[in-house]
């Protein structure tokens, strides 16, 4: 499972990387973490507000940090 981090370098995007990084401790399993921060990015998964969450290339989330047990739902 590939979980990217877009707009990591504001602080909620480096909020949601600290929760999304526990999440993958709790669920466990082959789980690999990018940080992104370019305007390519943002375009490519169309994110509108950051930080955005991607999952396995899908976008799952915008605009808002996820706690650990909804991102740990997303995991699963």
């Amino acid at each position: 499972m590939k979980v990217k981090i877009i707009g990591s370098n504001c602080k909620n995007g480096m909020q949601l990387y600290k929760m999304t990084t526990r999440a993958i401790e709790s669920v466990g399993g082959d789980v690999q973490v990018e940080k992104l921060d370019d305007q390519n990015a943002i375009e490519k998964y169309g994110v509108k507000n950051v930080p955005g969450l991607v999952v396995n290339e899908k976008l799952v989330s915008q605009g808002k940090v996820l706690t650990q047990r909804e991102i740990s739902k997303i995991l699963q």
